[in-house]
């Protein structure tokens, strides 16, 4: 459990209903947000969960780092596929330098 004011599993309740892992290459990133509820959370917690997000501490969140990012939501989480991954971090590189900076 990683915690940082905000813990992920506090969003793993909105996990709860799943009765199995989810499947491989069915991960819908529009789906992900809305099930967390980030978009309800205040610019605050936002940041904190990026600042877990981000391991290796550079400021940004890479592929490498958004591969893992199931598994801190649910005991059975798996690894993104290359191509959830892509699309994931596609959603959220606003400037698109292959990463997701901190704002």
């Amino acid at each position: 459990r990683v915690c940082v004011d905000v813990c992920f599993s506090d969003f793993s309740e909105q996990f709860s209903g799943l009765s199995s892992p989810i499947a491989a290459e069915s991960f819908n990133y529009k789906k992900f947000f809305e099930m967390v509820g980030l978009k309800k959370k205040s610019p605050e917690d936002v940041k904190k969960v990026f600042h877990i997000l981000d391991k290796d501490r550079s400021g940004f969140i890479e592929e490498e780092e958004l591969k893992f990012v199931l598994k801190g939501f649910t005991p059975d989480g798996r690894d993104l596929s290359d191509k959830e991954t892509k699309a994931l971090l596609a959603a959220g590189d606003k400037d698109g330098d292959g990463k997701i900076g901190a704002d």
